[in-house]
């Protein structure tokens, strides 16, 4: 049985450790909130270029992007995941990552080839455990998704299947549904499908310049980028949802411990003082 001693460390120990996790409860929270009003203020965008992509699609028959166009057969796919770049978020990282280790077996048990660009340190250094073919992957985001650095991996796995290295382009990240609940989601991105579109509620041409395809080959780059930024708003969102409800959970049961901890010290410390006092009253006697 632990000493009086070893078990006040214990006390400590646990003590600091639980202050720790309610300051980083505490800083998810407000994070969490300024994440939500991120990823909300994304979304009237998103609709917008979802609208303009959905116009376009039908209203220029003459050209098809290629991100419209399905392929005959399969033969590579791309995949992007998504996941944060710190732990301590409970098991966020590991149902996203399991989806797209899933989604990757199921491929390759039908010889199809996988290329991964990893958004997030967790998903470029699991991929890389795995020994997945990573073509791309950026880190440190920090807290809110910016654009500019997501650019560069994101447009290795474009070009890729505009030059038809790859047949089929989907993303696994988390989405956030409330404070309590997040949700891995593995979507289909290229090529886009009619459900992902929408049908316009009318149809009408538009007079571009310089030409149409140079517009609608930027405006469906456009809107590809759209879909990935708030993907990694949803998960930043989720990410730090996540965390919060992990160092709750991580703090209450720090307090439990601490509870149980002194329970047993009281009960050595009492056995101690009632030994020293037979002691004492054996001694007396013998006299």
């Amino acid at each position: 049985m632990a000493s009086t001693k070893e078990i006040r460390v214990k006390i400590r120990s646990v003590e600091s450790t639980r202050k720790i996790t309610r300051a980083m409860q505490m800083v998810a929270a407000s994070k969490m909130r300024r994440s939500q009003e991120r990823m909300r203020a994304s979304r009237p965008y998103g609709e917008k270029i979802r609208n303009l992509a959905a116009h376009m699609s039908h209203s220029n028959p003459e050209y098809r992007h290629p991100f419209l166009i399905q392929r005959k057969s399969v033969k590579r796919i791309g995949i992007i995941v998504v996941s944060t770049d710190k732990g301590l978020c409970g098991g966020m990282n590991v149902n996203a990552l399991r989806l797209a280790l899933q989604e990757m077996r199921r491929w390759e048990t039908e010889g199809v080839e996988v290329d991964v660009c990893a958004i997030g340190g967790r998903a470029l250094g699991f991929m890389q455990r795995l020994g997945a073919n990573v073509v791309s992957y950026v880190t440190q985001l920090g807290d809110r998704p910016v654009m500019e650095m997501l650019l560069g991996a994101v447009k290795v796995i474009l070009d890729a299947y505009i030059d038809g290295r790859i047949d089929r382009l989907s993303m696994v990240y988390t989405r956030f549904v409330n404070t309590m609940k997040q949700e891995p989601v593995n979507e289909q991105l290229l090529p886009l499908a009619g459900e992902r579109l929408g049908a316009p509620e009318g149809l009408w041409d538009y007079i571009y310049e310089p030409e149409a395809q140079t517009v609608i080959d930027a405006a469906m780059t456009r809107y590809i980028e759209a879909l990935i930024h708030q993907a990694i708003a949803e998960n930043m969102a989720s990410e730090q949802a996540a965390r919060m409800v992990a160092m709750k959970a991580a703090s209450d049961n720090a307090g439990a411990l601490i509870d149980e901890l002194t329970l047993i010290y009281n009960k050595n410390r009492q056995a101690a003082i009632t030994r020293e006092i037979a002691e004492i009253v054996g001694g007396a006697a013998a006299v």
